[in-house]
């Protein structure tokens, strides 16, 4: 009678704990229950191998959580670095690419040995290039409002791989979204950085078409810089008499007969100001460096006219 009631009582709890519990099983290996969910296969060699079927069978949510019991539990196997590498995998395969950084710096950051080192600098630079493209960085789903991701990609691949074959081309396009962000003077750091660091790559040409180009834009602000803009012109014709044959050459002239023009016409508003303030010296002195260093210029004619005025009005 005690035997049956000690088996009833068993059933009972058994009953209870599969309600409570409904995603416990009974491992007979281990004599325990364990949840599907937390436990992990013996070995990191079958554990990967479990992750990648699911990540194989395309179920990215599945097999990131298998990859990440791995890490956990296998952090100094083999297995974790490629572990490390699929996180990354799957957040592109889900259209998250910063994300998909991120995990791919980790395994560069905790696995500096891994095989896959150069496949995901590849990887990292591939990421900021859809960035500059305007790909929106996204955190859970949500687009942020921040500054240009590709800028802390570029970065990170330029020091992942300072002497590697991308780290020129990563600086050169590091310029490039800085200048597009306006930030000029660190645009014209990351492009001399080109130059000097990579003194033989073919990125020195346009880096330097680029340094021009940025001291063009510092002159085209809201506030005149007339110093700003005779660098540039100078910037432009270097660049011009080492690259005569260069395609971006007549692209130079071009950016060069516009900065005169620019010049031009602050010299005339200037000299406007002063003979509106009867300041008639410093007038004709500035309309006379019109007409003098821009012959060409329509600002030169008005110039002109506007000396003629003046004589008449004595």
């Amino acid at each position: 009678m005690k035997r049956r009631v000690l088996i009833f009582s068993l059933l009972i709890i058994c009953l209870t704990v599969s309600k409570a519990y409904p995603f416990w099983i009974w491992s007979p290996k281990s004599g325990k229950w364990v949840n599907p969910k937390t436990a992990v296969k013996p070995d990191p060699k079958d554990q990967f191998v479990y992750a990648n079927d699911l990540f194989e069978g395309e179920n990215y949510k599945e097999a990131k959580r298998e990859f990440k019991k791995l890490l956990t539990h296998y952090p100094r196997s083999l297995e974790a670095a490629e572990s490390q590498y699929y996180l990354g995998l799957i957040e592109e395969k889900v259209d998250n690419p910063y994300q998909a950084y991120l995990e791919f710096q980790k395994v560069i950051d905790k696995y500096p040995f891994s095989e896959r080192i150069q496949e995901i600098i590849e990887r990292e630079y591939n990421i900021a290039e859809a960035f500059m493209s305007g790909e929106k960085r996204k955190v859970l789903g949500v687009t942020l409002p921040v500054e240009n991701p590709a800028i802390e990609i570029l970065y990170k691949v330029i020091e992942n791989s300072y002497y590697g074959p991308l780290a020129p081309k990563a600086q050169y396009k590091l310029g490039l979204v800085l200048k597009g962000l306006m930030r000029y003077y660190e645009a014209e750091e990351s492009f001399n950085k080109v130059i000097s660091n990579y003194p033989k790559s073919e990125w020195v040409e346009p880096a330097k078409y680029q340094i021009a180009l940025a001291r063009a834009a510092v002159s085209r602000g809201p506030d005149y810089d007339q110093g700003a803009t005779q660098e540039a012109q100078e910037k432009f014709a270097t660049f011009i008499e080492e690259h005569p044959d260069a395609v971006l050459s007549n692209k130079a002239e071009d950016n060069i007969t516009e900065l005169k023009e620019k010049e031009a016409e602050s010299n005339y508003n200037t000299a406007r100001f002063y003979e509106k303030q009867n300041k008639s010296e410093a007038a004709r002195i500035y309309y006379g460096d019109v007409i003098g260093n821009h012959p060409n210029s329509p600002w030169a004619a008005k110039a002109l006219e506007r000396l003629h005025i003046m004589e008449k009005a004595k």
